[in-house]
């Protein structure tokens, strides 16, 4: 998935287990242990250069959620469980019954913007379609998830982990973000930071 900027499970778990001739699909690994592997990869190879990318991206998640503030935004997918490239970029869900106002929000501050409709899976194995906005940050892709407020309380299921994604409110971005710079000033090479 890192080598080839693969960023369907399904399709990186249907490659890797062709590569490797394995067609018993129960020996394939679940989401959730190609997340692990994922994450082990990074810390492993990455580096300095792995830890600043994520706090960056980090950075850009909590900019872009004040942007959206009052419509209590929650930073989900591979940046919270920090396994994102830039290229995969930035994906928040913020709660309005009124697309419009994410849009408006866009176009008052000048960002070019595209929308679209996202199928989202729930509780119950009911799927709901909801409209997504997508803007770039710099050279980093957002997804605006725009979800109806009861979603709150009932939001999208992960699709990793198959539970409900509660995400990470603005507090705890930057709850994180104080704990990557540390972890940047501790780590070797990055003492003079």
């Amino acid at each position: 998935m890192m080598d080839e900027q693969i960023t369907e499970f399904e399709h990186a778990r249907r490659k890797a287990a062709e590569r490797m001739g394995v067609t018993n699909r129960r020996l394939w690994p679940d989401n959730g242990e190609i997340q692990e592997r994922l994450l082990e990869q990074q810390r492993l190879f990455g580096g300095s250069t792995y830890q600043d990318e994520q706090h960056s991206l980090l950075q850009q998640s909590l900019a872009a959620m004040q942007l959206f503030v009052s419509f209590t935004p929650r930073l989900v997918g591979p940046v919270l469980a920090g396994t994102a490239t830039r290229a995969q970029g930035i994906e928040l869900q913020v709660f309005t019954d009124n697309t419009e106002e994410i849009i408006w929000t866009l176009i008052d501050h000048r960002i070019p913007w595209s929308a679209d409709q996202a199928s989202f899976r729930y509780a119950g194995n009911q799927r709901q379609d909801h409209p997504i906005v997508r803007f770039l940050a710099g050279a980093v892709p957002v997804q605006i998830d725009v979800l109806p407020p009861k979603a709150r309380h009932n939001p999208p299921l992960d699709p990793v982990s198959n539970r409900p994604q509660r995400g990470a409110s603005p507090d705890q971005v930057a709850q994180l973000l104080t704990e990557t710079q540390c972890c940047i000033r501790s780590s070797p090479g990055n003492q003079d930071r």
